[in-house]
Formats: structure tokens, C-alpha cells, sequence
């Protein structure tokens, strides 16, 4: 017997509808048969005000999972957990690091978890699940864990740091992305990807036994990736023969005007109000 997975855009640095309201961040509602969850937060109660507007209650939620611990993916946890107090959080111990970025002009900033998101998530004891390797969220859902940086040509995606001063590297190893099983094949649900797009695909073929990835959503962090590395994230793309691809949030507009140009048929928006729906047969 098949059921619906359903995918909802709370969160995203673009609107698709009317009533709705964008910021820098990424949240995703999933609807996996009777059961739902979130893929992070946003930065704000952004996820809430949209879900209301979308009358999509969240008080039903089971588990939030969280990519990676920047401020842009986990700034409505403690909003999104009085909603849904009872539900399970899934997050690396990594993403509690302190965690800093500089930019273009030498300046350094702090973009990990506020205060008052820490306290939040610290409250949650038992329902609290450290995730360094895979780990099944909910039935047919897993997140990955640790991805591993095996490919010569990504990075993380930017100047990224454990401290203040810059000179502790972060190699955020907290990031981490989500599997959706559908049967056939599996669907790839990523936060902004810092292990690296091809990574993560190979990682999730891995786990899963060399199944199918047919669908990719999400953040793919290629702003300043150099045309080599673009090249190659294209090309094992291709290799993948997807039927849904859908960039969001920090994957770039060269990177997301390139991915469209090559995959016309496949690309679609993922700005705040895109749904998505999977069978699972």
C-alpha cells in the first residue's frame, strides 16, 4: 500500500505566495504518511507565523531535525518546541559548538545558536538524540550523521570558524542531511550541504545499499564554488538521472541559473509556500 510524503517550504530566502514572509534561513515541513516533522527552523518564528498562514498546525510534530547549527537554520527551535513540546530533537553535538564567520572585509561574526535556542535544546533531555551517524527519525526517515569529506574539490562552502580570531578552522562536521525512503528510490533533503553536494550523494548511496537517489532539495552552498568544483557537482548530477531537483537558500544564483539551464525539466522552486509530494510505494 503506498502513502503521500508531502514537503512544505516554511522558511526559505524567497516567497512563492501571496500572505507569505522570506528570510535568510531554510525550514521544512514533511508529511511522511501519518507522520510529521521538521527539517530546521529558520532564523526566527518565522516557521510558525507561515505555518498558521498556511493553516498547517505544527502542534502535531514528532521530531525537528536540525542540519547543522548556524543561527539561519536554528533560530525558531525554541518557538517550533512549544508547539510541539513533546517532540524529538535530532542534532549533531557539533552544531552546540561556538561558531564564527568572516567575510570579504576581514570582519568576523558569530552564526551559531543564540542563548536562548542552547537553553531550549538543553531542556529536552531524553527527547534530545545525538546524531553522529545515521539514525532513523522517524519510519523511513533517517538522518544521515556525519557526512565524509572524501572528494578532492569541495569544502565547506566559506570562511568558517570556532573562534573569534579566526584561526581554528570549523570543519563542521555537524552537518548533516535527510534521507527519505519512497520505496524505489530515496529523496535527498539537505540544510546548506557543507560536507559538499557530491559528498552527500555519495554518502547517502551509500547507507542506503546504492538506491536510487531521485529527488534533491534544499540548500546546496555552491555561491563560491570555483567552476571546477560547479563542473563536477553538474556532472555527478547528471549521473544521478534525478527527477526532481530544487535549490534553495545558500546554493547561489550563478550556481542555481546553471543548474536550471541544465536540467530544465527537473529544476523546480523551492521559495517559501513550494510544496513537494512523493509516493511511497
Amino acid at each position: 500500500m503506498s502513502e503521500m510524503i508531502r514537503i512544505t517550504v516554511l522558511v526559505e530566502n524567497s516567497v512563492h505566495r501571496q500572505g507569505l514572509v522570506a528570510e535568510h534561513g531554510l525550514c521544512f515541513h514533511i508529511q511522511s504518511g501519518s507522520h510529521q516533522l521538521l527539517f530546521d527552523t529558520g532564523q526566527s518564528d518565522l516557521a510558525v507565523i507561515n505555518a498558521a498562514t498556511l493553516r498547517l498546525p505544527l502542534d502535531p510534530i514528532e521530531a525537528l531535525v536540525l542540519s547543522h547549527g548556524h543561527y539561519d537554520h536554528t533560530g525558531g527551535v525554541p518557538t517550533v518546541l512549544e508547539m510541539a513540546p513533546e517532540a524529538k530533537c535530532f542534532v549533531h553535538p557539533a552544531a552546540f559548538e561556538p561558531k564564527y564567520s568572516r567575510n570579504a572585509e576581514g570582519h568576523i561574526r558569530q552564526i551559531g545558536m543564540s542563548d536562548v535556542t542552547l537553553q531550549a535544546l538543553n531542556r529536552r533531555g531524553l527527547h534530545l538524540v545525538e546524531t553522529r551517524a545515521q539514525t532513523e527519525v522517524l519510519p523511513g526517515v533517517f538522518a544521515t550523521g556525519e557526512i565524509p569529506r572524501l572528494t578532492p574539490y569541495e569544502d565547506t562552502g566559506g570562511a568558517f570558524y570556532l573562534d573569534t580570531a579566526g584561526t581554528r578552522p570549523d570543519p563542521l562536521l555537524d552537518d548533516q542531511a535527510l534521507i527519505i525512503d519512497l520505496g524505489r528510490s530515496v529523496m535527498l533533503l539537505l540544510g546548506c550541504a557543507h560536507s559538499g553536494l557530491v559528498n552527500s550523494l555519495n554518502h547517502v548511496q551509500h547507507l542506503t545499499g546504492g538506491k536510487p537517489v531521485s529527488a534533491v532539495i534544499g540548500g546546496f552552498h555552491l555561491g563560491s564554488a570555483s567552476a571546477a568544483r560547479l563542473q563536477f557537482t553538474l556532472e555527478r548530477l547528471r549521473a544521478a538521472e534525478l527527477n526532481c531537483l530544487a535549490a534553495a537558500h545558500c546554493t547561489g544564483q550563478l550556481a542555481t541559473a546553471r543548474l536550471w539551464q541544465t536540467f530544465p525539466k527537473i529544476c523546480r522552486p523551492a521559495s517559501v509556500g513550494s510544496v513537494f509530494e512523493f509516493e511511497r510505494g
